[in-house]
């Protein structure tokens, strides 16, 4: 299996909307950059495994709930 054929989808928009949350404050709870954050919002980044799961911990939801691989349109 090809990992070019997939991108990384996120929630992160949604889930900082839901807790009222900046750019800003994610990335000073998680360690980064707030343009690391909205690179990984705008899918020009694909975090690490470690930043990964530190975003998930913090919203307290399973890495899946907050990073999805799909399959890319053709």
């Amino acid at each position: 299996m090809s990992l070019e054929r997939f991108q990384l989808r996120n929630r992160l928009r949604v889930l900082r909307a839901e807790r009222e949350m900046t750019q800003e404050d994610l990335a000073k709870a998680v360690g980064v950059t707030r343009q690391t954050i909205l690179a990984i919002e705008g899918g020009e980044y694909a975090p690490s495994v470690l930043l990964a799961l530190a975003i998930a911990r913090r919203f307290e939801k399973p890495l899946d709930d907050v990073f999805q691989l799909e399959a890319r349109k053709k």
